[in-house]
């Protein structure tokens, strides 16, 4: 069966809402809230937005319930993904952005280049799996590998992990960054506090880091059994 698509390219505000939606949901649905807090703009705004999407057939939406992307919306959401995850790539790899720099350029520039100048940079870069942060690339044909991280908070005492994600907030990635505490960085977590979800960790230094629940909630693992490490 042929894919569907779109009479015209989405404009950016349409593109935005799409990713958002893919990016708090992915297959599920997502509230009128959580779409209003990934992209800072009134509900109402959303919900006005959610009602002209639905029109042109991306989503499927019902006040109250929330909305889904369809097979239109995900292929459209899909591919500006892929965009602005090459781009965040590109910029840190060949232009020397730091990795907190990249989201808020990507977001300036996905809108301005094409389809064609996407997949020439995808050549250019290898056909990477990953951005800078963690997050898959979806590949040419839009298809995702499957993920199996957690969040350290999530983990238990006495487990080594290899940190594969990281939140895309500026603030977190400058602070992570400091510390050392990059993609593929192996930990062994020391503490796991109940009380208030505070997290310690030591690196391959030796150095220890108490991590606050937010922030432990802001890092994804995988065990190193997984890799073989």
């Amino acid at each position: 069966m042929d894919e569907p698509t779109l009479t015209r390219p989405p404009s950016s505000s349409v593109g935005d809402y799409l990713k958002a939606i893919w990016e708090v949901a992915e297959t599920r649905t997502a509230s009128t809230k959580e779409i209003a807090d990934r992209l800072s703009v009134a509900p109402a705004s959303v919900t006005s937005m959610l009602g002209r999407l639905r029109e042109r057939g991306l989503v499927d939406y019902e006040p109250y319930h929330g909305a889904s992307l369809t097979e239109a919306g995900r292929i459209e959401g899909l591919r500006l993904i892929r965009r602005h995850r090459l781009i965040e790539t590109f910029l840190l790899e060949h232009l020397g952005y730091a990795w907190e720099e990249v989201h808020e350029e990507a977001e300036r520039l996905e809108h301005s280049v094409s389809d064609k100048f996407t997949e020439r940079l995808a050549e250019l870069l290898g056909h990477p799996e990953h951005d800078p942060h963690g997050d898959p690339i979806p590949a040419g044909d839009l298809t995702l590998l499957p993920e199996d991280w957690r969040s350290l908070g999530e983990t238990k005492v006495g487990e080594h992990v290899r940190i594969s994600r990281v939140s895309e907030d500026a603030g977190v990635l400058g602070y992570l960054g400091k510390r050392g505490l990059v993609l593929g960085e192996l930990l062994e977590v020391k503490e796991v506090r109940d009380l208030d979800g505070v997290v310690t960790v030591e690196d391959e230094d030796g150095q220890s880091h108490t991590l606050g629940e937010s922030l432990a909630h802001s890092i994804f693992v995988r065990s190193t059994a997984q890799d073989g490490a």
